[in-house]
């Protein structure tokens, strides 16, 4: 096996085909039926209608996708299937359904063998350790999650060309989606409080309909945000919290092992040939023959192999400060956000409590009304009583005697204010309500 063919075992279908296009026996391609030819560009440029990277076309299920090359920061338009996309990065359907622009699904971030599936807010992406593919939505080629996908992929390509740290691929297109998921909830937070102090301070000067209709809309709207930015957090919170799934995001490591793990073992595999090959023209052994030579090279060979990936492993896993230092400084980030949003949270119930206090009080001073207001019906309810006893059909001395009647009015009267004074002394004592 020469250095050629090893390389093109070891390289991903992306680099593969670059090497193919470069290399000094460049194979002639032939475009599938119906595909339309197009250079790399932008994120908005041309569409590439063959499958990327040399993938069969097959029928249904194509996703336009951005591909954001790792070496060079080109970016281009591809149509991809999603069982082609299964089969070369080793991705289950429901990582992939994660990016479906047709369901609404949480944010995640998920670390696997040779890709990491982000599903941040409005940026959907499967990053490698030679390219990102960024999802977009055809159906909204305008929208703001189209501007969302120009500005990451602008982003990334501005990262890649100044590069001044040392990060791999991965982490970098990484830290651009969780930049992008961070700034686009604070800012949505921001808004969100902008609308919400001066509705909430009107609200406690002004209580109508209309205001508790417009705080209960915007509970509504901080009940979901508080709820999407908790998930981002949870979910950078459990990668810090879990080494393994870190190491599983340290690809462009696990990449670079991969290929000392096969050159050592064409190595080994070279002086195994070598050995049989002087084996020949040497006397031969009973001891040693050559498919016994052959066995036990390749013996060592899958021995150094797995030594060399179990050596890997390890040291993924002991070797994550740089990548927990990075996902701490945006939980940083959407933990301000959270309690941001947790603080208004709390504004909000402060001043829902304020307004049932005011509503309790203007319900006690009614009922203070309605109290005085029926103690005075019952003193009132004396003169009727009096009435009706002086307006019966029989006679009375009384009647004839001068002054009687304004005499019976004024004893009535001050009866009525002792009664009165007799009731407001009773619930004053009683505390029905303060006087």
């Amino acid at each position: 096996m020469d250095h050629d063919h090893l390389k093109d075992r070891l390289l991903l279908p992306s680099s593969r085909a670059a090497a193919a296009a470069n290399g000094p026996h460049r194979r002639r391609v032939t475009p599938a039926a119906g595909s339309r030819g197009g250079g790399g560009g932008g994120a908005g440029g041309g569409g590439v209608a063959i499958d990327v990277n040399g993938l069969k076309r097959r029928g249904g299920g194509r996703r336009s996708w951005v591909r954001v090359d790792a070496a060079t920061g080109a970016s281009q338009s591809v149509e991809v299937a999603k069982p082609a996309l299964m089969r070369r990065l080793d991705l289950p359907a429901r990582d992939l359904r994660l990016l479906d622009p047709l369901f609404v699904y949480p944010s995640a971030i998920l670390g696997r063998e040779r890709a990491v599936v982000c599903n941040l807010e409005r940026i959907r992406c499967i990053i490698t350790a030679d390219e990102a593919l960024i999802l977009r939505d055809p159906d909204a080629a305008e929208g703001a999650t189209a501007e969302a996908v120009r500005r990451y992929v602008d982003d990334l390509q501005r990262r890649l060309v100044d590069r001044a740290d040392d990060l791999p691929f991965e982490f970098i297109a990484l830290e651009v989606a969780l930049e992008a998921a961070c700034s686009f909830l604070d800012s949505q937070a921001v808004e969100l409080e902008a609308e919400a102090y001066p509705l909430l301070d009107e609200l406690t000067t002004k209580i109508s309909t209309l205001n508790l209709e417009r705080v209960r809309r915007l509970k509504s709207k901080l009940v979901a945000l508080t709820r999407r930015v908790q998930k981002v957090r949870d979910e950078i919170e459990q990668l810090m919290d879990d080494d393994g799934d870190m190491a599983e995001m340290y690809l462009t490591e696990k990449k670079r092992r991969m290929e000392a793990s096969l050159l050592d073992d064409e190595d080994l595999q070279g002086i195994g040939n070598n050995r049989f090959g002087s084996s020949l023209s040497a006397p031969v052994s009973p001891v040693s023959s050559p498919p016994a030579s052959r066995m036990l090279e390749k013996e060592l060979s899958f021995a150094r192999s797995r030594h060399d990936s179990f050596k890997s492993s390890n040291s993924s896993q002991y070797n994550i400060e740089e990548l927990e230092m990075l996902l701490e400084a945006y939980f940083v980030v959407i933990d301000y956000t959270l309690s941001k949003l947790t603080s208004l949270k709390e504004y909000i119930d402060d001043t829902e409590d304020f307004i049932n206090i005011q509503l309790d009080n203007v319900r006690n001073q009614l009922i203070q009304f309605e109290l005085l207001l029926t103690t005075a019906t019952f003193v009132v309810a004396i003169f009727g009583v009096v009435s009706g006893v002086f307006g019966m059909n029989f006679v009375v001395p009384l009647f004839s005697a001068p002054h009687a009647f304004e005499w019976t009015l004024a004893i009535t009267g001050v009866c009525g204010v002792v009664i009165f004074c007799c009731f407001l002394w009773y619930f004053k004592k009683r505390r029905f309500f303060p006087l």
